[in-house]
């Protein structure tokens, strides 16, 4: 087993292109990078288990892409540009063809961000998949959940609910037709990391937050960290056709709201600065609306 293991590693070596500031990538004790002038490191690491945040069957391709993804949208919210990235994965064997469609996922969603693998280990047990990303921001630029002021205008991005629809479906607990289904269930088993958009709003947003947990718990812990109190509109949530007719089935709100894995950036702005984000929307190709504003009332409220 620890010769199968080997070989393994030896295949990271090649999974990702290389960049100018590694030093020294896979193969020593450790990583040797270079950090670039007049930056400060951002580091985000987050688990994925079997049977708890992805069932074991999952499609290995889909699975290597999400495991980067939801790291690089970590970065993304804190406004960080993705350099490096390390990778620990626990499996019940060394399965190289399950190894080769994960790497395909990971890889190329790594190609698509100039990320480089640099390290990781691997070793025998349940199958679990843990990622460390590491990316550089201006100092002082960091976007951060403290800071949104009362005021202050609440914008997401792209579209809420889908992945938490395509949950349910494959749970069972809604049905839906082969069309509808196919529409979300990319956002649950590809999401996109807003990498751009948190890059751009990083001089114009005063709080931020990737969607994780569900817009509501999300947005909460903007409030809690800056001393603040939300109003969201649920008529101004941006939905996709899909779960709008959900919505106008069950009148069920609690989806687009609580719903987790949407990985949409969630930050707030001056009221002042809406035309400067419309702008940077429009320049990235990113939907991106406002859905309340920060208030100074008791408690946090959404107006159906």
């Amino acid at each position: 087993m620890a010769r199968e293991f080997d070989v393994i590693r030896r295949y990271f070596q090649e999974a990702t292109a290389a960049r100018d500031d590694v030093i020294l990538g896979i193969g020593d004790d450790c990583a040797l990078l270079r950090i670039p002038p007049g930056q400060q490191l951002a580091v985000s690491m987050d688990t994925l288990v079997a049977g708890r945040h992805f069932v074991a069957d999952a499609n290995p391709t889909n699975l290597g892409h999400k495991a980067l993804a939801v790291n690089l949208s970590d970065l993304a919210a804190m406004g960080a540009t993705p350099a490096w990235v390390t990778l620990s994965l626990t499996l019940p064997a060394a399965d190289t063809t399950w190894l080769t469609h994960f790497m395909q996922g990971f890889s190329a969603l790594a190609a698509t961000y100039q990320v480089q693998l640099i390290g990781g280990d691997t070793t025998r047990g349940p199958l679990s998949i843990t990622v460390q990303a590491h990316g550089y921001v201006p100092p002082d630029q960091a976007l951060r959940r403290a800071g949104a002021r009362v005021g202050d205008n609440i914008y997401v991005s792209g579209t809420l609910g889908d992945a938490g629809l395509a949950l349910a479906a494959q749970q069972g607990r809604y049905p839906l037709d082969a069309g509808a289904r196919s529409s979300v269930q990319p956002h649950l088993d590809r999401p996109t990391p807003r990498v751009a958009l948190g890059c751009a709003l990083r001089q114009v947003a005063h709080a931020a937050i990737d969607i994780s947990d569900g817009l509501g718990a999300d947005l909460q812990h903007i409030c809690t960290a800056s001393g603040v109190v939300a109003q969201i509109l649920a008529q101004h949530l941006p939905l996709s056709a899909t779960v709008r007719a959900y919505i106008e089935q069950t009148q069920d709100w609690q989806l687009p709201v609580s719903a987790g894995d949407d990985y949409e950036l969630l930050f707030t702005a001056a009221r002042a600065d809406e035309a400067r984000i419309r702008q940077i929307a429009r320049d990235l190709a990113v939907p991106v609306n406002c859905i309340g504003e920060i208030t100074a009332a008791e408690t946090m409220v959404m107006v159906l």
